[in-house]
């Protein structure tokens, strides 16, 4: 369900007030007139329904309405949205950058797909293109909330600068100090163990990474280097994807045998 991300809360009276190019947006994008109702979500992450009072002078006021789906006169309660109450743990993307504007495809894709954070990283066959650092991660975050606005997704996918390997590395160092039961994935094109996704994902991770390699794949050295540091091998079928479609494939693989977890990970005793 399309939702859009409220850049400020609402004020002591409930009243939320946009401009600029998010007023641009709901006018002539959506094209909201007074009167509609639309899905919002809050600075803090926090649902909301807001009804649009007017758009008058370049901004759109609007009314946020009575929360647990409360309809105000003349309405008609609005749908709740059905979950399937499957905890999922924090999937991170470990992606390699990936020639031309590939790496925006791949920052939406997963932002669609509830990625919670993205550490893009230089590896040895990586082909970066010069860019303004700060104008190219001010662009992704774009992508990202336009991404969330359009799937509906409630999970603040963050996006970092993008990393030399060896910090990356350390970054998953630091992270494997955050949780109890980490999972590293590494997607090789070549069959490097006979490991398999629901092998790894049986001892109910609280954490999973998932890292993708650029155009060529991962140099040996890296491989080496991922494998010392825990991350476990794992290969995707029996042909070469894309670097943007092995970021796809590996996401949607995992989110989905986690999701499908009650239907096949053992019961636990108790």
């Amino acid at each position: 369900m399309k939702q859009f991300i409220l850049p400020a809360g609402s004020d002591d009276g409930g009243f939320v007030r946009i401009t600029g190019r998010d007023f641009h947006y709901l006018s002539h994008v959506r094209r909201l007139r007074p009167g509609a109702v639309f899905n919002a979500l809050l600075p803090g992450g926090e649902s909301a329904r807001i009804r649009v009072v007017s758009l008058a002078g370049g901004c759109l006021t609007g009314e946020r309405l009575p929360p647990d789906g409360a309809a105000g006169a003349g309405e008609t309660a609005p749908e709740k949205r059905r979950e399937n109450g499957v905890p999922l743990p924090p999937l991170v993307l470990f992606q390699a950058l990936p020639k031309g504007a590939k790496m925006d495809l791949i920052i939406r894709q997963a932002a669609e797909g509830g990625i919670a954070e993205i550490v893009p990283f230089i590896s040895a066959c990586s082909v970066p293109r010069p860019e303004d650092s700060g104008g190219r991660l001010e662009r992704w975050r774009r992508i990202i909330r336009e991404a969330r606005q359009q799937s509906g997704s409630g999970i603040n996918t963050v996006v970092r600068e993008p990393a030399a390997f060896g910090a990356l590395l350390e970054y998953w160092e630091e992270l494997r100090g955050r949780y109890e039961r980490p999972v590293g994935l590494l997607f090789h094109q070549d069959p490097l163990e006979q490991g398999s996704f629901h092998g790894y994902l049986d001892k109910r991770p609280d954490l999973a990474v998932l890292a993708v390699g650029p155009e060529g794949g991962f140099s040996p050295e890296e491989v080496s280097r991922c494998m010392a540091a825990g991350f476990k091998p794992l290969t995707m079928g029996d042909t070469v994807l894309r670097a943007e479609t092995a970021a796809l494939y590996a996401q949607a693989a995992v989110r989905i045998i986690l999701l499908e977890s009650a239907s096949w990970m053992p019961k636990v005793s108790r």
